[in-house]
């Protein structure tokens, strides 16, 4: 099991190209599903979490071919419409073949999803919307199994905001019969992507980008090309390592337009943030100061950030608060981070971050995707040797991430 090495103290300086967006790249691969025609996409990023998701589709008999830069999707000789258990325990984004095949040949089988440990994501939202289009719904030995001869418009109003239940619906409205409306939908970036894909495809929707879309059923789609957005997700992560370990980066392939809650918050810690159209400078001189968070829906600041800018709590100066309102149990790397020397403590949904003066490197554990990014970045200010172990996790969300972070001058390495 791979595990990597750092060695902190190090600052940062150069440039570093971001990735295509893992969650813009899961559901639209998925919207291959759709048509018969063939998908061009783009900057897909190269992810395990990816690969997964290419392997249970072409198992579905989705043809995916590489072509360097791009892929392309075929799907005409779609014909198996199961997502087994087996590809799908590691991922939950594989439910979001539900709607597609539902929608398209008014049947699909799918097992009850997994993925990282960080809480309950339910995906009965997913089910209540389908059912209310029509479908008929039971789940048997952990299996979703859903039938509709086809779908019929409907108006759906979540319990609450969901990001896979959002796109799930959406992928299966665009061939429903009549007006779907969804209310309360995730205004996510990556949902708007999507949005944006199945439109080109043909589809008609109304809203994107609001809480409100209104997709209104066309008989098929047909094929287009389309290229994934930037990763925000990987650009918060490198923001706040250069933050935490002080430097200058830039970088490419970012957008800054997706990220305003995280640039509002690393500017309080200090940091010098300029961008333009496709770039993010940003630069770091002292030791940061400590901001309080609090996570939520987009645009507000995103779950995903919450752990990295801990992280970078962590060697700030003052005390911070941040506060957990998406997942119920994200706090699992708060423990892996005292071991480097930080001074933190949960009450609840709430974590108290004391800045020390200094981490000091130690072996710690990766627990989710998003803590073993935290870790890096806390490893990367640390003095001496930390060993972070489990990074399968990691491999899940970022793009050869110690190559990247090689390449400005930290000095870290995969041990295999």
């Amino acid at each position: 099991m791979d595990k990597l090495l750092i060695r902190g103290g190090r600052r940062l300086a150069g440039e570093i190209e971001i990735a295509g967006a893992k969650n813009a790249a899961l559901p639209i691969l998925c919207a291959g599903l759709l048509s018969a025609d063939t998908l061009v996409l783009s900057n897909v990023p190269r992810l395990q979490d990816v690969a997964t998701m290419q392997k249970l589709l072409r198992q579905m008999g989705l043809a995916i071919e590489d072509k360097g830069t791009a892929l392309e999707l075929c799907g005409r000789d779609v014909s198996k419409l199961e997502a087994p258990y087996e590809m799908v325990k590691t991922m939950r984004a594989s439910i979001l073949v539900l709607g597609p095949l539902l929608a398209r040949f008014g049947e699909a089988k799918v097992s009850l999803p997994g993925g990282c440990a960080i809480g309950s994501r339910p995906v009965d939202q997913h089910i209540k919307g389908l059912q209310a289009m029509g479908a008929e719904i039971h789940i048997e030995a952990g299996y979703i199994h859903a039938k509709a001869k086809r779908l019929k418009g409907a108006r759906i109003v979540t319990d609450m905001i969901t990001v896979t239940g959002t796109e799930n619906l959406m992928m299966a409205a665009v061939l429903a019969d009549g007006v779907t409306v969804l209310e309360n939908a995730a205004r996510e970036p990556e949902v708007s992507d999507l949005a944006n894909l199945l439109v080109a495809m043909g589809a008609q929707i109304e809203g994107i980008g609001s809480d409100r879309l209104v997709v209104t059923g066309v008989s098929a789609l047909h094929g287009a090309t389309h290229p994934v957005i930037a990763d925000r997700i990987e650009t918060g992560t490198f923001l706040c390592a250069v933050a935490a370990a002080g430097g200058d980066v830039r970088l490419k392939n970012a957008r800054a337009d997706l990220l305003d809650a995280v640039f509002d918050k690393l500017r309080e810690t200090g940091a010098v943030l300029t961008s333009g159209d496709d770039w993010i400078r940003v630069q770091m001189a002292g030791r940061p100061k400590s901001v309080s968070v609090r996570t939520t829906e987009y645009p507000g600041f995103p779950t995903d950030m919450q752990a990295q800018l801990m992280a970078l709590n962590c060697i700030a100066e003052g005390s911070s608060r941040v506060t957990e309102t998406i997942f119920e149990n994200r706090f699992m790397h708060v423990q892996e981070l005292n071991r480097l020397g930080a001074s933190i403590e949960v009450d609840g949904h709430t974590a108290v971050v004391h800045g020390v003066n200094k981490l000091v490197g130690a072996p710690v554990m990766a627990t989710d995707l998003r803590a073993s990014a935290s870790l890096v970045i806390a490893g990367l200010a640390a003095e001496g040797e930390t060993q972070i172990d489990r990074i399968y996790h990691l491999d899940r969300g970022y793009d050869r991430m110690e190559i990247k972070l090689s390449a400005v001058g930290a000095d870290i390495q995969r041990i295999r």
